[in-house]
């Protein structure tokens, strides 16, 4: 099984931190993956993607046109990337942030209030935890303690209670279904 993931929003949102932890959750897990990032000139501030594949076998290509699972974290994004999602693909978005509602019905939508559930736990850039948190208990993917252990490879230099922030970040999105 092939799973193709965008995520995408703003610089400084931990767009490409986020595609790095599921790459290296799937390594840990012995699944393929690939990892390609995009960033905007500005980089904080500036546009985001990156593409991640995680598959049960080898992986052709990094470049994901058309993922089955799409996260996105700011209106811009929505507003590009919605119409890329395959049909029946899986939808996150970060409502918080997101006004405007995702139009398309031949995919499930996921509202979450990332960046609110992040001011809750105490620091609002831990919204992408969130998000993939609920990615991990909606999909089956990877398990949560395996994003637990690929968020710190990710934040080597981050205090212990950074890593224990973005723990709580992940189980509470993880516990959002």
């Amino acid at each position: 099984m092939t799973n193709e993931i965008i995520i995408a929003g703003f610089g400084g949102q931990g767009i490409v931190s986020s595609g790095i932890i599921l790459a290296h959750a799937g390594m840990i897990e012995d699944k393929y993956v690939s990892f390609f990032p995009s960033y905007g000139a500005e980089m904080r501030g500036g546009t985001a993607n990156c593409s991640v594949v995680i598959s049960s076998d080898p992986v052709a290509s990094p470049i994901v046109a058309n993922p089955n699972i799409m996260i996105v974290m700011n209106e811009p994004s929505l507003a590009r990337f919605e119409p890329t999602v395959q049909p029946n693909g899986l939808f996150f978005f970060n409502q918080t942030l997101i006004k405007s509602k995702p139009t398309r019905k031949d995919i499930t939508i996921i509202p979450v209030e990332a960046n609110a559930i992040a001011e809750e736990l105490g620091q609002g850039r831990v919204a992408n935890m969130v998000m993939l948190g609920i990615l991990a208990k909606k999909t089956g993917l990877l398990k949560l303690e395996t994003l637990k252990k690929a968020q710190r490879k990710r934040f080597t230099k981050a205090n212990k209670e950074q890593l224990e922030l973005n723990d709580k970040a992940l189980e509470r999105g993880y516990a959002l279904l």
